[in-house]
């Protein structure tokens, strides 16, 4: 008996052991870590201001934007921001839009002024997206499209595509927003919130259904896991291959002879995740956060690995590097050399972001291939030195980068390959790098850009949560007075509803103030009607007679199957014979076939004149009953003052 307790301790003693292992493992790789958003796209002139900048920068495509970050479009620009593997944000032209927040579940943007729009294909369970504008604050949490335009005097916000969401005014009140709505909220004491029925879709909304479609037709993402960015612009830079050792890999098209990766861009200083890089091309998104760079028969090519469930971002995937000489004396220093290099096939990476445990040890996350140091595979269980960790394409010929170490994330320039010294002249940088951000470093020395005007940056907007107290985006910065580019943080924060109220928000009311009635959208065509516009009509050749086509309308005549000889034993069924036709309606013939055609017995009941009228459409009134009032108003109103207020924006 003793010996079974002895035996069933023990083996409880490893199953707690075994649980607490797998718990350390799951909070290790499954740990949340923002995926920044992206300014994907840019159409004109865009600045870009963060935290502790002194003004407003020139904004480049693949900037990764941190919590506070604010982007202005200047006068017939856009630009796009993706935030999710299926979520975009689009501003139009002398629009200020900010990112406020961003959570595991939750972001929240701030609209001060201007037009955007926000395309979600797709969000998870429980995710929310608040939207802030001076007068209320919009809660989305379904797919959907919405619009948001906030000008001096209203701000409207359109639901398409079955898009639904809260809407919380500054006072307090909550209201519910339904699909194909348009909902005015006016400037008051109390706010004034009316609902309409959502406008006709316009060139913005075609122009932003066709930005979104494009992304569901890509076809690297085959190649890649759904939360990584940018893989439509892998089709249009590059191919995919299969090599034996890599498997799927991309090469990039139109590249010089001596470029290599990590050397066309310029290091930038994020609050989060400190020296990212920032690629100057317009696929240089995913190449340079996530996956390997490999030199395969004298092209350098992206290997992405096998696909992981969940991918995990990582500022820059390169192995900084400093001379042995300047390990003892970097101290001394002040602004020692610095060299970088791309990582290779399955090697970690040496974070040098993140919590004080975090930095400087070896990492595979977000990696789903084979794991190698110095050229050997290792299981998850080997402990690495970081210090004896060589890279494999420090021995490629201009594969190791460097600027000038007084210009490292100060000004934009073009990094060049090192000449000078061997690989073997270089040690890993274990943890934090030895140079240190200035305030252009938020900016990655990018040039002065437009300067919003100040009323609408320090205008104040909605919100549900009290503004959190955030860390400096420099370390060691010393306070400094607000500059009018500062982007104010004076919020209004609405009371907490009560615990008895009603879990569904009341709707607003109908406008009274009521524009024209909105007709329905046209009927979809058929198929049979898209194959003939987009398959041009072949011209027969003149000796060819052909025979006139069949109504679709008309049944098919098929030939009725030959008797069978009945076998023994079984019962013989006389022929069902059709049933004939009416002699009021004789049989009509077509030039194909003379045997009649079946036609269908007229009701009694539905005079002819009757019968022959087309069912009317939606929304449509018969002839007859024009003649007399509906009941009650209009419900499908458009706002009226939407066009002026369109004008006075311009």
């Amino acid at each position: 008996m003793k010996t079974l307790k002895n035996i069933w301790l023990v083996s409880l003693l490893f199953l707690l052991l075994l649980s607490g292992t797998t718990a350390r493992a799951m909070d290790e790789d499954g740990e949340w870590a923002p995926t920044p958003p992206r300014l994907s796209y840019i159409d004109g002139e865009v600045s870009f201001w963060r935290e502790g900048g002194d003004e407003w920068a020139r904004a480049r495509v693949n900037l990764a934007l941190a919590e506070g970050d604010a982007l202005y479009t200047g006068k017939d620009a856009n630009l796009e921001v993706q935030f999710g593997s299926r979520s975009f944000v689009r501003a139009d032209e002398n629009t200020q839009l900010s990112l406020l927040v961003q959570e595991e579940h939750y972001v929240q943007f701030k609209l001060a002024s201007g037009r955007v729009s926000f395309d979600l294909r797709s969000m998870a369970v429980g995710d929310r997206v608040e939207v802030s504008t001076p007068e209320a604050v919009f809660s989305i949490e379904h797919p959907g499209y919405y619009r948001v335009e906030v000008n001096t005097r209203d701000t409207h916000f359109i639901t398409r595509r079955g898009g639904e969401a809260t809407l919380t005014t500054a006072d307090g009140r909550s209201l519910s927003i339904y699909p194909s709505e348009d909902i005015v909220v006016t400037a008051g004491n109390p706010v004034r919130v009316a609902t309409y029925a959502a406008p006709a879709p316009d060139a913005w909304d075609r122009w932003n259904e066709a930005r979104s479609d494009r992304f569901g037709e890509s076809v690297s993402t085959r190649y890649l896991p759904p939360g990584v960015y940018g893989a439509e612009e892998l089709d249009h830079y590059g191919g995919w291959r299969v090599v034996p050792t890599y498997g799927s890999v991309w090469i990039p098209y139109g590249i010089s002879a001596d470029w290599a990766p990590y050397s066309t861009g310029s290091w930038v200083w994020d609050p989060f995740y400190e020296w990212t890089w920032i690629d100057d091309a317009p696929w240089g998104w995913a190449p340079f956060h996530y996956g390997r760079w490999v030199y395969v028969d004298g092209f350098w090519a992206w290997a992405p690995g096998p696909v992981v469930r969940r991918p995990f971002y990582s500022p820059a995937l390169v192995a900084f590097m400093i001379r042995d000489h300047d390990v003892s004396a970097r101290i001394s220093i002040g602004l020692p050399g610095l060299w970088w290099v791309a990582l290779s096939w399955g090697e970690p990476v040496l974070p040098w972001w993140g919590a004080p445990g975090y930095r400087g040890h070896p990492r595979w996350s977000g990696w789903g291939g084979p794991r190698i140091v110095n050229n050997v595979v290792i299981n998850q269980t080997t402990v690495i030195n970081a210090g004896d960790i060589r890279f494999h394409n420090a021995s490629l010929p201009r594969a190791i980068l460097t600027v000038p170490p007084d210009r490292f994330g100060r000004e934009w320039v073009r990094a060049t390959a090192e000449t000078r010294y061997r690989h073997t002249d270089f040690a890993p940088v274990r943890g934090e790098l030895p140079v240190k951000p200035v305030s252009a470093s938020l900016f990655g020395g990018a040039p002065r850009g437009i300067q919003p005007p100040r009323e609408i940056v320090a205008r104040p907007v909605v919100s549900t949560r009290t503004p959190r107290e955030k860390a400096p985006a420099l370390k060691d910065a010393t306070p400094r007075a607000r500059t009018p580019a500062t982007p104010e943080s004076r919020f209004v924060i609405p009371p907490v509803r009560e615990p008895g109220e009603a879990r569904v928000p009341v709707r607003p009311p109908f406008g009274a103030e009521a524009g024209p009635e909105r007709t329905p959208p046209p009927r979809s065509p058929s198929y049979d009607e898209v194959k003939k516009q987009a398959t041009p009509t072949a011209r027969p050749a003149p000796s060819v007679q052909r025979e006139p086509a069949v109504p679709r309308s008309q049944p098919t005549i098929r030939a009725q199957p030959a008797p069978r000889e009945p076998t023994a034993g079984q019962r013989v069924t006389p022929p069902r014979q059709p049933a004939a036709p009416p002699v009021s309606a004789p049989p009509a013939t077509t030039g194909r076939s003379s045997a009649p055609a079946v036609q269908q017995p007229v009701s009694p009941r539905e005079p002819a004149a009757v019968r022959s009228q087309p069912s009317p459409q939606r929304g449509e009134v018969r002839q007859d009953a024009k003649e007399r009032p509906l009941p009650g108003q209009p419900a499908n109103r458009v706002f009226r003052g939407r066009e002026p207020d369109q004008k006075r924006n311009q």
